[in-house]
């Protein structure tokens, strides 16, 4: 069971589109919440709540930076499960609309005007 729990914990983080979502908008930068909130058109806790999921599974890490919680994805990762879960993922869903779109959003988004100073 100590193998699997990881590895569980792993396929439920990837078993959400939105996660996903996060994840291939971390491929293109670390994100303060506000961002990917404006990004992903959902709840601050709705997406406080998927962080929370993709950091639990090793995938994401948090970075205080002044009065924002940059998040970005975890590239130091040692476990070669996840390590190529991350490889598949980044060279998958290329051609995907929902994901272009959201890469687009992405390069438009700016902490400064919309998470408030």
């Amino acid at each position: 069971m100590k193998i699997m729990r990881p590895i569980l914990k792993l396929f439920k983080a990837l078993s959400d589109s939105n996660r996903l979502r996060i994840l291939k908008m971390l491929e293109i930068k670390p994100l303060c919440v506000c961002e990917i909130t404006e990004v992903l058109d959902l709840a601050n806790s709705t997406v406080s709540k998927h962080l929370s999921i993709l950091r639990d599974a090793d995938l994401i890490l948090d970075e205080k930076d002044g009065k924002w919680v940059n998040y970005a994805l975890n590239k130091s990762i040692e476990e070669n499960v996840k390590k190529q879960v991350l490889s598949l993922i980044k060279t998958t869903l290329t051609e995907d609309d929902v994901i272009l779109i959201d890469a687009e959003k992405v390069k438009l988004v700016d902490r400064n005007n919309i998470c408030g100073t």
